[in-house]
């Protein structure tokens, strides 16, 4: 039972014992108009009270579900972000080197944590064509295509994670690889 529906149970049990009360009072001091009319104020007094605590409470929950997917976005971008960098410096020094490979394990790890299965599942693909390219510790031209190939299915796979979740995600990974393949 979430937090914003216990709050509202124990608005209505307790409107409910108010309002009974109320009332039996209200209907024993029919001769005393004034004294009714108090009655209907604190009536509904109560029950305004009653659903503004509601809906407080169902706004602080909102708030706090968006502030943390605010910051799971935040960390996978950075995430992404580290894992791009890292792919660009091997590729650029045309080597994939023991220390490379140590940084990208931990790397591995980090996206284990906070990364979506269709991420996860490219990611290991990735994987296994760096590990290929890692056996000789050279990284020759067609296998930097290749990484670079792995990287633009992966990056697809992340951008649907971070931003799209709609029927153009297709579309747009294919231009990715189209973007890639021109280089």
């Amino acid at each position: 039972m979430t937090k914003s529906l216990k709050y509202s149970i124990i608005a209505a049990v307790t409107f409910l014992i108010g309002y009974i009360f109320l009332q039996s009072a209200y209907y024993s001091s029919i001769k005393m108009p004034y004294v009714q009319e108090t009655i209907l104020v604190i009536l509904g007094t109560i029950a305004t009270m009653a659903v503004t605590a509601a809906l407080i409470s169902k706004q602080s929950e909102v708030e706090l579900e968006k502030e943390q997917r605010v910051k799971i976005f935040d960390l996978k971008s950075e995430l992404y972000i580290e894992l791009i960098d890292l792919i660009r410096e091997i590729v650029l020094k045309e080597k994939i080197l023991k220390e490379d490979l140590i940084k990208l394990e931990f790397l591995t790890h980090k996206i284990s944590i906070l990364a979506s299965v269709d991420v996860l599942e490219e990611y290991s693909e990735f994987i296994e064509t760096i590990k290929k390219s890692a056996q000789d510790e050279k990284l020759s031209g067609l296998e930097s295509d290749e990484l670079s190939m792995k990287l633009a299915n992966l990056c697809g796979k992340i951008r649907y994670d971070l931003i799209l979740r709609d029927d153009k995600s297709q579309f747009a990974q294919s231009l990715i690889k189209k973007n890639i393949k021109m280089f």
